[in-house]
């Protein structure tokens, strides 16, 4: 017996649409959601990654100053017990460069510059750092994390603990430097805002410290932080003068002691404190470095050392990754003096270099032999630090795209690589007159 005819039951009744029609106009829908993904990947395939610098801040390190320095005197509170000494890499910092070396792994494998368990050639990777225990101890476990199967040496300079040139410059001994560092300053406009600032954060500081009942305060009296005299150093360097300057420490050690110690009121010393006010508390240690460096000569004048070295590596033809660690204020001077437009970091209570941060210079090669690049910061965001988060290409830090003032990015957000080049060049002449100028 033969089966029945198949029927269309759509059919039976005019004012019932088949649903294969009812799908149509959702189906495209989707595709033309799909289609900027879709174009997006094959955009980036057509641009495949060659090379990748990574300039990077030390992660997570003791505070600089000892627990019997000024900065025990500055509470009557226990600061957290750190299992290194002043200014070295903490274990938690250690964790945390290796996962986030990890991640970079992950990443480089994915856009195959780096081949599954197989070690680059010796001159296809550098690892270098200024010479202190933090900054090297920080390319080391990157390194680990990256190249779990390589024996990667860390190149540094000078004896533990003493400054590299390279990545920590003398100031210009220059009175025309000087002037025009203080010129720039003062059309900023800044001293208003950074005032406003500085005042906030030290009244939230100091009540975080119940800095009152504090021996320094018994020994000293009150500290009076709203005086209006701030300006640049007086030797033109990385730093300006403020009066608040005794409690710039104790910003620094408890945006620390933030991210080591996992209890919010712990960390606040019993205070509860909201993101904002950690990012008020951090900010202090910070407006000194940030506010100076946006201003281009001394940005130019103390990144030169360092951006040559950049420019450099850029330019190797052998070279995959190169990895050059420092601090701070390393980021602070490079991306200013390269013209980097400003950005927000979402998720960090640090404002523009938070701890453990990588600037990355990503080359690629372009349809017709043209190369490119583009530029991020990568960061692990205050939960990832405070919780010790793997990270993956599933589960990854973030990242912020960084745009070049007066230079065009293609639709993709690359650059021609020979304009930063170029940009890199230009920069690093300008340094080099101020620090060569009598």
């Amino acid at each position: 017996m033969s089966p029945p005819p198949k029927t269309n039951i759509f059919s039976q009744r005019k004012d019932v649409i088949p649903m294969e029609k009812k799908l149509l106009p959702v189906l495209s829908l989707c595709l033309l959601l799909l289609l900027p993904a879709a174009s997006q990947a094959a955009g980036k395939a057509d641009y495949p990654l060659k090379q990748v610098l990574i300039l990077s801040r030390h992660n997570i390190r003791a505070p600089l100053a000892g627990r019997d320095s000024t900065l025990a005197k500055l509470t009557p509170h226990a600061w957290f017990a750190w299992q290194c000494a002043p200014g070295e890499l903490s274990p938690r910092g250690a964790e945390l460069e290796l996962l986030m070396g990890q991640y970079f792994r992950q990443w480089l494998e994915e856009e195959k510059l780096l081949e599954r368990n197989t070690p680059p050639a010796a001159d296809e990777v550098r690892f270098y750092a200024n010479s202190f225990q933090r900054t090297i101890a920080t390319a080391r476990y990157f390194a680990s994390g990256l190249l779990p199967l390589a024996d990667v040496a860390i190149e540094h300079h000078q004896q533990v603990n003493e400054a590299d040139p390279v990545f920590l410059p003398a100031p210009p001994d220059s009175e025309r430097f000087r002037q025009q560092v203080r010129n720039e300053f003062d059309r900023s406009g800044l001293e208003g805002p950074l005032q406003e600032r500085g005042q906030r954060s030290c009244q939230l500081l100091m009540q975080t410290l119940d800095f009152n009942r504090s021996t320094y305060a018994q020994q000293h009296g009150p500290l009076d932080y709203t005086r209006k005299d701030i300006a640049p150093a007086k030797n033109g360097g990385p730093g300006l003068r403020t009066p608040w300057g005794a409690l710039v420490p104790a910003s620094d050690a408890l945006t620390l002691q933030y991210y080591e110690e996992e209890n919010d009121l712990a960390a606040a010393f019993g205070h509860p404190l909201t993101r904002e006010d950690w990012k008020d508390i951090a900010a202090l240690k910070e407006l000194g470095i940030n506010s100076l460096f946006s201003q281009p000569t001394c940005a130019k004048a103390m990144a030169y050392p360092l951006l040559a070295v950049m420019e450099q590596e850029l330019a190797n033809s052998h070279r995959k990754i190169t990895f050059l660690c420092g601090h701070d204020v390393n980021l602070a001077e490079v991306l200013p003096a390269l013209g980097v437009e400003d950005y927000t970091l979402p998720d960090s209570i640090e404002a523009k270099t938070p701890i453990g941060a990588k600037f990355v210079i990503e080359k690629r090669q372009g349809q017709g032999g043209e190369e490119y690049a583009s530029l991020s910061l990568i960061y692990a965001n205050a939960q990832q630090l405070r919780q010790r988060t793997p990270l993956t290409t599933e589960a990854p830090p973030a990242r912020i795209p960084l745009r070049l003032k007066g230079l065009t990015a293609t639709p993709d957000g690359f650059y021609r690589f020979r304009d930063l080049q170029q940009r890199l060049q230009d920069t690093i002449a300008e340094g080099r007159h101020w620090q060569s100028e009598p």
